[in-house]
């Protein structure tokens, strides 16, 4: 993605609207969104995403969104699994998400 190219607001909004879009229970991964995301404004990436959660994701349930071996954010582990716990998300004994039964795509179907 070169500089300029994509409108930081909007890339910032469509996270955030993918974000909301993850069930309770289920996650979504850094790569996913920025999949998502690419496909509409052609660009960005996964840290692109960690960019935005990292600054404007306290508003939505980011600890929905995890690596893509289902860690959460280091900074926010406990809290993230809390959330897990509280929410009925798949874990594996390790303490990260069972990707297998908690992953899910995220989407953006009510695009204004």
């Amino acid at each position: 993605m070169s500089p300029g190219s994509i409108d930081a607001e909007e890339y910032a909004e469509l996270v955030l609207r993918c974000v909301e879009s993850v069930p309770r229970g289920q996650v979504t991964t850094y790569g996913a969104i920025a999949e998502v995301v690419g496909e509409l404004l052609g660009g960005g990436g996964p840290r692109q995403v960690g960019s935005v959660m990292s600054s404007q994701g306290g508003g939505v349930p980011w600890w929905r969104v995890v690596h893509a071996d289902g860690s959460p954010p280091t900074c926010h582990d406990g809290e993230a699994h809390q959330a897990y716990l509280e929410e009925g998300t798949p874990l594996r004994p390790s303490g990260k998400v069972d990707m297998r039964q908690a992953f899910v795509r995220p989407r953006l179907d009510s695009q204004p």
